[in-house]
């Protein structure tokens, strides 16, 4: 890999020493994120990441979040008193030796460095309970931390981000251009999904509708809390923090509560080879939901409660409209490793919520018990 451009970056953010190489950080799916290595004692490891201009068209706006942020959490680490497990600690922001939080490259690009946190890890399917409910803990940590940050104080650094109505309303634009007819995978998958897309369409204001009816409130939320964007510390598997923090906005806590379980209940994974592996585990939504509800059943309303299956069902399905439409468009928002790899991916997302509604009655009533401890 020809890292001399990231190198050159890297080095923007070094006030002492000399970047001695760089290598590839993580498998994301948006973003280029590389761990960079230095002969700085005071800096010998930091992350550097490229934010991706065509995701996110106002870079801006997410470093001025980050900030924001980062403050908040700095005070409530003063009145807390102490740094250790009981306080949700977020990778440090680093500055050029210009004195900013981010580089702007000669190609535009915005660039961004943070503290490395060592000997951590992520995950990229849980291996137990105990896996589980950790990352119960850190969404419910995250949310407990930002539940006094003012979300009309944060800037909208993905405009649309996690509004299943208008996602569906560009999968019906670009549906409607005949574009699919061109593309690769099987037509068998692709009718497939183009009807189980116009089976649930009427669901997917659910959540939206609520919240213009007051039901629901915004709130600070991550945006995208997937498995792995969740750190564990690699001797105890303990939970330490959340990353990939480009999202971070005001929303609905249910964005991220059905993204997570989304992204972690499913066993077989994202990239299952065989869509038809796919299955919502409830014993794994059990977990994760009793350790969320330790940390944020004081500020969770009833309404939020009865609105949770909502989130549970709606978010695989917008995920799995998101990637066939990106499908659709030549795959400019998600990498893809292979012709027909988002078309791929919409059918494990779809095959997700086939598994969620199967086990629709198990699943409200376990939010209804947990909710209730």
């Amino acid at each position: 890999m020809d890292t001399r451009t990231e190198q050159v970056v890297a080095a923007r953010f070094l006030r002492e020493g000399a970047v001695v190489f760089v290598q590839r950080l993580g498998n994301g799916l948006i973003n280029d994120t590389y761990l960079v290595t230095t002969d700085s004692l005071a800096l010998p490891r930091f992350v550097l990441q490229k934010i991706n201009g065509a995701v996110f068209p106002f870079p801006d706006r997410i470093m001025a979040n980050l900030e924001q942020l980062s403050r908040h959490l700095s005070a409530r680490m003063q009145d807390h008193g102490s740094v250790n497990r009981e306080f949700f600690r977020l990778p440090s922001l680093l500055s050029t030796t210009q004195g900013q939080n981010y580089y702007i490259g000669e190609s535009g690009d915005y660039w961004r460095a943070l503290t490395y946190i060592e000997n951590s890890h992520t995950l990229d399917r849980l291996e137990s309970r105990e896996d589980a409910g950790e990352v119960g803990f850190a969404l419910g940590r995250f949310h407990r931390e930002v539940r006094d940050l003012d979300p009309e104080s944060m800037q909208d650094s993905l405009p649309g981000f996690h509004i299943t109505p208008l996602y569906l309303s560009h999968y019906d634009r670009i549906a409607a251009s005949g574009v699919r007819a061109k593309l690769p995978g099987s037509r068998a998958d692709l009718r497939f999904c183009e009807d189980f897309i116009e089976d649930r369409r009427n669901r997917a204001c659910v959540l939206e509708m609520a919240k213009q009816n007051g039901r629901l409130a915004p709130r600070v939320i991550h945006g995208d809390p997937k498995l792995n964007n969740i750190l564990f510390e690699t001797r105890t598997r303990k939970a330490l923090t959340m990353i990939d923090l480009d999202t971070v906005k005001s929303g609905l806590i249910h964005y991220d509560i059905g993204d997570c379980l989304r992204s972690c209940c499913n066993r077989a994974g994202e990239s299952a080879e065989a869509s038809g592996s796919v299955a919502f585990d409830v014993e794994i939504c059990e977990a994760i939901l009793s350790r969320y509800f330790q940390e944020c059943a004081a500020f969770v309303s009833k309404a939020d409660i009865d609105h949770l299956y909502d989130a549970v069902h709606l978010l695989p399905f917008e995920l799995g409209l998101r990637f066939l439409s990106d499908h659709f468009e030549g795959n400019r928002y998600f990498k893809a490793e292979f012709p027909g790899h988002n078309l791929a991916r919409a059918l494990i997302q779809f095959n997700l919520v086939q598994s969620i509604e199967k086990q629709e009655p198990t699943i409200r009533l376990l939010i209804r018990k947990i909710s209730s401890l």
